[in-house]
């Protein structure tokens, strides 16, 4: 029995991953007409783009998504979205989870070096190198940039993926020292699902099932500075674990004795 549901699960899986491809070349005649309007409009296209083949995919393979709001959520202001990295799905995710809003993903350079999906990576995404000062503060001030122009940012602290069976990873600065230096407020939005339904242990791990996206209280920056840096980060990173904790996230083993 074990061995035949490890057999559906990786037909499963393939049937997922064939479907993610085809709706994507689908598509890519649009990323490729809106590559041509700019970074600004036409990133705006390309990230409508994705919200429709994130609905179509996951509507096919049976992931059923939910946005949970605890606070009321302002559709019409920029924020910096920050959230818990644990899964292969989080992107596709990502555009489930926000909607109405014009936003750009802070992701591994790495990304763009994948076939066709990398010409989509580097048209709408802001890439960063960590292991590259240059690079880092090139994306910054790419960031910044976004921001002025009342787009949001999605970013993921953590940085890679937590493996450590805890709710979350330590926080790099990075996404509170834009958020103060912007003054723009920090939105978290936890990923509750995305680890179920497809683990980074297992590229053939991928499960029907639900998915939910859970907007946590905002904290306004206004008034911060650079010396707050320290506070804002472990304010928003005890608020996230504590939710964590609270949804009864999968991944959140106790410690070994």
């Amino acid at each position: 029995m074990k061995y035949l549901v490890s057999l559906i699960k990786i037909i499963y899986s393939i049937y997922g991953f064939v479907w993610f491809l085809l709706i994507m070349l689908l598509l890519f005649p649009v990323f490729l007409l809106a590559s041509l309007f700019g970074k600004v409009k036409g990133g705006n296209i390309i990230y409508n783009a994705c919200r429709v083949w994130a609905d179509v995919w996951m509507f096919l393979i049976a992931i059923s998504h939910k946005n949970i709001y605890e606070e009321p959520h302002d559709t019409f202001r920029p924020y910096i979205f920050v959230s818990n990295h644990i899964s292969y799905l989080d992107i596709p995710m990502m555009m489930k989870a926000i909607r109405r809003q014009n936003f750009r993903i802070l992701g591994k350079a790495e990304l763009a070096a994948i076939p066709m999906f990398g010409f989509i990576f580097k048209h709408a995404a802001v890439s960063v190198d960590r292991k590259n000062p240059e690079n880092r503060a090139k994306s910054v001030l790419i960031l910044e940039s976004i921001l002025r122009r009342k787009i949001s940012v999605f970013i993921c602290p953590e940085g890679t993926f937590n493996e450590t069976h805890k709710p979350l990873k330590q926080f790099y600065d990075g996404a509170f020292k834009i958020a103060i230096e912007t003054q723009t407020p920090v939105k978290p939005v936890l990923l509750l699902d995305t680890y179920d339904r497809l683990s980074y242990k297992n590229f053939f791990s991928l499960t029907p099932g639900r998915s939910r996206a859970v907007f946590l209280k905002e904290t306004n920056t206004t008034g911060l500075s650079i010396e707050d840096i320290s506070f804002l980060k472990e304010k928003i990173y005890k608020q996230m674990e504590e939710a964590l904790i609270r949804y009864n996230a999968s991944w959140i083993r106790p410690p070994k004795t």
